[in-house]
């Protein structure tokens, strides 16, 4: 797939609508940044949203990936297959913004109680000194999973830990 192509095409297609940049990124949703760098081939669109493209265009998603227009119309059996893939992938990251949600409430609380245990300076001894340290590492620890999974190199974090649990 040639980005550059297909971004030319997008831009094509806007320029067809007659709107601006800044107005098709209100009707999707996105930036106005996001749709220039999709029309420069520098990004790509999720698929949901190329979906949406696809649909406010009227034009195939396989003409989007081509980056030019086909005669042929794309089969139906392909189209569902292709939506029911796109409500798939959207379930799946509501499901990951879920957990990140609940993680980062944890670790929200748990910051808090190791302030309110420090500012009551019952974080110095004893069991206390253990919970205020223990609530410290977790909001600590939970907000390096939140900063690595919000990354965009979290494919290479995913190698990285299949390759270390595949030598063990």
């Amino acid at each position: 797939m040639d980005q550059k192509k297909v971004g030319a095409f997008m831009k094509g297609l806007r320029k067809e609508k007659g709107i601006t940049q800044e107005t098709f990124a209100g009707i999707l949703g996105v930036t106005g940044r996001t749709v220039s760098r999709w029309e420069t081939g520098s990004n790509m669109p999720d698929l949901d949203i190329l979906i949406q493209i696809a649909d406010y265009y009227n034009v195939e998603i396989r003409e989007l990936l081509d980056g030019e227009r086909k005669s042929e119309k794309m089969n139906k059996d392909l189209e569902e297959t292709v939506l029911k893939v796109a409500d798939y992938s959207n379930e799946e990251k509501m499901k990951l913004i879920r957990k990140l949600h609940v993680f980062s409430w944890v670790g929200v609380v748990s910051f808090l109680v190791f302030l309110i245990l420090e500012s009551m300076g019952l974080a110095d001894s004893g069991y206390t000194e253990a919970i205020a340290s223990f609530c410290a590492g977790l909001s600590l620890g939970i907000l390096i999973c939140f900063v690595i999974y919000t990354s965009r190199n979290i494919s290479k974090f995913q190698a990285f830990k299949r390759r270390l649990l595949k030598r063990q």
